[in-house]
């Protein structure tokens, strides 16, 4: 089997027409026409993750957050991203990447948080916006919002969160005194959606990052609750493997064993 071929699965899930203007989803580097002998499946793409890839014979490396933001000027040994495409190369490793198409995408990453929390009737909390047309597509788009099975106490909720997410700690805003049934949703770096998370009715708001004054602007209308970025979107090994799997059963993929946080804690 060509990567191509498992790549082209990838993108029947997660087409790159959903993601952002922004982002750069998609191959970074490598040879897709060659044969794939394992995958390789992360997070972030750093140079041990190269080496770990490298050790388990896998020459295809999926991750959430591309390698390539920018068009690179050099391609030297000066920066880890460089150090990254010079050593993929001289491996012939392909690296590719599925980021913000993974999150708009009908299935994606919020809604595998949504399962993860015991969300029930999730639905896209902002309908992704066809370009010049100005047409909404409902199946898809950024955050998902849905409904507990239960009433739950704010603090009971926060715990479990803790729990689910495996956290250290956990920020949140301060606390309304209400129950909470309606959550909405949104991995990464998601507070840009809390004006859509309190128009929805929702009582609280799941995200990997905000700024300072988004802790203050919620103003008591709903709960912030703020797990971290990378222990937001780390399941996205697990997505990855439930698209590969089902499509390509039998197919060697390993998840990275490598802890890609840039965010230590003490």
């Amino acid at each position: 089997m060509k990567i191509e071929q498992i790549i082209d699965e990838l993108e029947a899930f997660a087409p790159l027409s959903l993601q952002e203007e922004w982002d750069n989803s998609g191959l970074q580097v490598g040879d897709v026409e060659q044969m794939a002998k394992g995958v390789l499946l992360c997070l972030d793409v750093t140079e041990d993750v190269l080496d770990e890839a490298i050790g388990r014979d896998c020459n295809l490396i999926i991750s959430h957050h591309p390698l390539l933001f920018k068009p690179l000027r050099t391609v030297s040994d000066q920066t880890y991203i460089e150090r990254c495409v010079i050593k993929a190369c001289k491996n012939d490793l392909v690296i590719y990447a599925a980021h913000t198409n993974l999150d708009n995408a009908w299935g994606g990453v919020n809604f595998h948080l949504a399962e993860k929390i015991g969300l029930q009737q999730v639905q896209i909390l902002r309908p992704k916006q066809l370009p010049v047309v100005g047409q909404q597509l409902p199946n898809n788009g950024s955050g998902v919002v849905g409904t507990l099975l239960a009433d739950e106490d704010e603090e009971s909720f926060l715990e479990r969160l803790k729990t689910i997410f495996h956290l250290e700690c956990l920020k949140y805003s301060p606390l309304t005194g209400k129950k909470i049934r309606k959550v909405a949703v949104c991995g990464g770096s998601g507070a840009f959606l809390i004006p859509d998370a309190i128009a929805s009715g929702a009582d609280v708001f799941l995200t990997g990052e905000a700024r300072y004054n988004d802790y203050y602007d919620v103003q008591n209308r709903l709960l912030l609750a703020v797990v971290g970025h990378y222990e937001s979107e780390i399941c996205t090994k697990e997505l990855f493997f439930d698209i590969i799997s089902k499509k390509i059963p039998n197919f060697v993929v390993h998840f990275s064993n490598v802890d890609t946080n840039p965010v230590n804690y003490m």
